[in-house]
């Protein structure tokens, strides 16, 4: 059973790795024997998050703007030169922005799509080949995407573009998984509520009422995204392509 579960050993680029979700992530993988880079456009900030995680295993960072194609490639390139395959890609990186219907405008859009969309997809359409090395048919290499349960239903907050990115990253998850098997698989993960500096506000706000409400009555916890990553990555996870994940307390079961 542990061999079920394992990944060590392991290769993982998660982006947006230096807090948040992909901070759980990366961590959760780092203790369990993969050896992982993580990227962010901040350098500073992912420079301290892989020191702190490499007193526990390890961990190296890669500074990287993914908004744009040639970032993503720079980023792809980079691994490339230090790894001769990638067992598996995170992509976590995200933004989002708030405001009202009649405030909403064109640069809302542009810098929420950019990222949340066309650099999942750029970054994995350069990491193919590198992936296409790590998997076979009965271990493939494995695409998590970060989408959110904001793509699932619809969300309180004023957040056109993120709600409508995050349902675009369901779908392209789903586009992915049927060009890249058998070879690779392609999962999506939708976290609920977790604490991280893009939900700070809504915590802060909301916070009590969304534990009080969610089935599970809690916010999510660091282990319960890195449970579910660990798992999409393993050997028991092997079988599953194309699927959305809700890791979210059951609040998706309240549609």
């Amino acid at each position: 059973m542990s061999d079920l579960f394992s990944i060590a050993g392991k290769t993982a680029l998660v982006t947006g790795g230096s807090r948040g979700i992909g901070r759980m992530i990366a961590r959760g993988y780092v203790e369990a024997g993969a050896k992982v880079t993580i990227s962010s456009r901040k350098a500073d900030e992912l420079a301290r998050t892989a020191a702190d995680l490499s007193q526990v295993g390890e961990c190296t960072a890669l500074p990287a703007d993914l908004s744009t194609e040639d970032g993503c490639r720079g980023l792809a390139d980079e691994v490339a030169e230090r790894e001769g395959s990638l067992d598996i890609l995170v992509n976590n990186a995200g933004a989002t922005w708030g405001a009202p219907l009649e405030q909403f405008d064109e640069a809302a859009w542009e810098r929420v799509l950019a990222l949340n969309v066309k650099g999942v997809f750029h970054l994995t359409k350069f990491l193919v080949p590198l992936l296409e090395k790590a998997g076979t048919a009965e271990e493939p290499a494995r695409v998590i995407n970060i989408g959110s349960i904001d793509g699932l239903h619809v969300p309180l907050m004023d957040t056109w573009s993120y709600s409508a990115s995050k349902a675009a990253v369901h779908h392209l998850t789903r586009h992915l998984a049927r060009r890249l098997a058998p070879v690779i698989t392609v999962n999506a993960i939708a976290p609920g509520p977790f604490e991280s500096k893009m939900m700070a506000a809504t915590l802060e706000a909301f916070g009590d009422e969304i534990a009080r409400t969610a089935p599970l009555r809690r916010i999510g916890r660091p282990d319960d995204m890195a449970g579910t990553a660990v798992f999409l990555a393993s050997r028991a996870g092997a079988y599953l392509t194309g699927a959305v994940i809700p890791v979210d307390g059951g609040i998706a079961t309240l549609v």
